[in-house]
């Protein structure tokens, strides 16, 4: 229910009993998890009642992600709300906040971000530094030619919505996307694809895990490896780069700020206003998860240490390879292995479909690699 807003609104906070997720997919699940042990219910929104999220204890308003009535008995019921993916009604989440309904991070920034080409435009205009973008044909800005990436203004995730060409073809486009809003982008030749999962709280402190680097097959992220092996100059760039983000975006929680290194400088790809894949591995190598650090900040508690527990971590995704039942076979050669921890999200395997992952810890990044890359050949699902 609303609530009186006030100059303290969201510093001085009230006593929250139930968390409002808008989703109940894996990231709804590992919040829960999270959640939990601090003491708080947790309800989602999810069209499958087994979702997820539901499989560790949370509550599940069954609706579609966009159904507005099923938000709004949620926001109802919760003392915050937040989600676990963009693709929800933005505007209709700011008119809630209007109302004085208590919604992490802020949904005016969820607006921006949702719509890539809106998301390149702000990002470019606070001068964060983005590869080459225009609107469809508009060479303009996209003087020095191709190859292009073309890419849905909405909805797009794991490569879906995008299209790589050499050089641009209306006919071509349009067969591909159909009336879906697209924009252009120049595609970058980067050296590494790196990426910060940063936290604010609702005082405006900001927390930032070690810098990693993830590596992406068929557009999908198949490795995240911490901290990033790169030089110290790019460290830095890469760490301004993040807080000058940052200082842009508005509320409480985790956001992933993607990056690309090109000729040794850093232009930022996308920003994820959530938790994201390239923190997983902060269960178990951080002192305070990205889940954890969610949910802390989004209530108004204190954000966590995320200093790495070991010195270097590996997380690899466990992606469907066809559609059949979870087996999880050659699980125990998996537990047999030191500090590897697999996690599953209690879904049935597809083609591309992410159905857990597997986190190992070590002493240097190359061992945590081949570990994780062993565990994962262990298992067939």
């Amino acid at each position: 229910m609303p609530f009186l807003s006030s100059p303290y609104r969201g510093i001085v906070k009230r006593m929250i009993e139930t968390i409002g997720i808008v989703g109940g997919g894996q990231l709804g699940r590992m919040l829960t998890e999270a959640a939990t042990p601090l003491g708080y219910a947790v309800e989602v929104i999810d069209p499958v009642s087994k979702c997820p999220a539901a499989q560790v204890g949370a509550r599940v308003l069954r609706a579609e992600l966009t159904d507005t009535q099923a938000i709004q008995q949620l926001a109802d019921r919760s003392g915050v709300l937040t989600w676990e993916i963009e693709h929800i009604p933005a505007h209709f989440l700011q008119g809630l906040d209007e109302q004085g309904y208590d919604i992490q991070p802020s949904p005016s920034t969820l607006a921006i971000i949702q719509d890539k080409l809106r998301q390149k435009q702000f990002l470019r205009a606070n001068g964060i530094p983005v590869a080459p973008f225009a609107e469809v044909l508009d060479k303009k800005v996209l003087r020095s030619g191709g190859p292009y990436v073309v890419k849905s203004r909405r909805g797009g995730y794991d490569g879906r919505g995008s299209l790589s060409m050499d050089r641009l073809d209306k006919t071509v486009i349009g067969n591909f996307f159909g009336k879906q809003a697209v924009y252009i982008e120049r595609k970058l030749a980067f050296q590494k694809e790196l990426s910060v999962v940063a936290a604010r709280d609702l005082r405006g402190n900001v927390a930032m895990y070690p810098v990693v680097e993830t590596i992406h097959e068929d557009n999908i992220c198949k490795l995240v490896l911490a901290p990033a092996h790169i030089e110290p100059t790019i460290l830095r760039q890469v760490t301004a780069t993040a807080h000058k983000t940052m200082r842009c975006l508005k509320g409480a929680g985790v956001f992933a700020i993607e990056m690309f290194v090109v000729d040794d400088k850093v232009v930022v790809n996308e920003i994820a206003p959530r938790v994201h894949n390239s923190g997983h591995h902060t269960i178990e190598a951080c002192e305070t998860s990205q889940f954890e650090q969610h949910i802390r900040a989004i209530t108004g508690m204190p954000l966590g240490s995320t200093v790495m527990r070991a010195p270097a971590a590996a997380m690899i995704n466990i992606l469907g390879r066809r559609k059949e039942p979870l087996l999880r076979k050659g699980l125990d050669g998996v537990l047999a292995l030191p500090d590897t921890h697999p996690h599953f999200y209690g879904k049935d395997p597809r083609p591309g479909r992410k159905v857990g992952h597997i986190t190992v810890l070590g002493a240097s990044v190359s061992q945590a690699r081949e570990r994780a890359e062993l565990a994962r050949s262990k298992l067939s699902i």
